[in-house]
């Protein structure tokens, strides 16, 4: 899969299928799009094309408090477009002057000036341009002009996708990390930068890596002891492991923080870049009364988390 950024260096593209959209979580709602658009490109000898934004238009024209939480980084939709097998993926860089074009210019200056689309597969409450006027029926009446025809996607599709990402974020907002992993059709997973910490893991035999979550808008999962397979950059292994995310209550630690205990692993990986794929939740973060009873508790979960895996 070809990815852009830059939407001045973009290829001339021939008999492109085309769709715009968040596609965040690129779950199992999304497939039944992804699905549509690679057949479309496949009748015509033609090239399957994502167009999504980043950062979130919401972000841009939304309230001046407003965050969002992702499920995929940039990268990691990217990741997994690939997989579903989509040839080029544009990722366009929104901005307060993109969000001005007319409905008009976006079809002219947009859509077809950059990707000369064979077809636009768009959902049926897909609006866009300024004051968000542009829909589907104005692609429509535009269609004849500039050589392009315009398939809808059903509203029970843009509905599924919309109750399944929901039901995602509450899922892991929930800590509920088996029904989010049905829904997405994967395990849910985050990346990050193993950095230092306190160290107090390995005075216990239960070292961690010590993981920063370099993009604020990834949505995390509840506090409490996750059971997860860990992937490090540049090792093509994947290895078995347990995460606590959460406080340290029994340290009297306010600062949230994120450790891996990877299964059989001493190296050092400060530093490096590793992903998490969460499995399932074994329990809520608690606050023991000393070493001990953590050291306890923590081997209690390894086993756990061995049977889970």
């Amino acid at each position: 899969m070809n990815i852009y950024y830059n939407i001045k260096e973009l290829p001339v593209f021939h008999n492109a299928v085309i769709t715009i959209g968040s596609f965040d979580g690129v779950h199992s709602g999304h497939t039944k799009i992804i699905h549509q658009l690679k057949e479309e490109a496949q009748k015509i000898n033609g090239c399957s094309v994502v167009i999504t934004f980043h950062p979130h238009p919401k972000q841009i024209i939304g309230n001046s408090n407003y965050s969002i939480s992702l499920l995929n980084t940039p990268e990691e939709k990217s990741f997994l477009l690939e997989k579903a097998g989509i040839n080029h993926l544009v990722i366009v860089p929104f901005s307060k002057e993109f969000s001005e074009l007319t409905a008009a210019s976006y079809i002219s200056d947009f859509l077809v000036k950059n990707f000369h689309p064979h077809t636009i597969i768009t959902g049926y409450d897909h609006r866009f341009g300024k004051n968000r006027t542009g829909n589907y029926e104005l692609l429509e009446s535009f269609s004849n002009q500039y050589g392009y025809k315009v398939k809808e996607i059903p509203e029970y599709v843009i509905n599924d996708i919309s109750i399944s990402s929901t039901s995602i974020r509450a899922a892991i907002n929930n800590g509920d990390i088996e029904e989010a992993n049905k829904l997405l059709g994967y395990p849910y997973f985050f990346s990050g930068i193993v950095i230092k910490g306190l160290e107090i893991g390995r005075t216990i035999d239960f070292p961690t890596a010590n993981i920063l979550v370099s993009n604020p808008d990834k949505l995390l999962p509840a506090n409490g002891v996750y059971a997860v397979k860990v992937k490090i950059d540049n090792n093509h292994s994947e290895y078995k492991g347990m995460m606590n995310i959460g406080n340290k209550p029994t340290f009297e630690k306010n600062e949230k923080t994120i450790e891996v205990n990877i299964f059989n692993f001493n190296e050092d990986i400060y530093n490096q870049r590793i992903q998490i794929f969460l499995q399932s939740r074994l329990r809520s973060e608690i606050k023991f009364s000393g070493i001990e009873e953590l050291k306890k508790q923590l081997q209690k979960d390894k086993e756990i988390c061995l049977s889970v895996l």
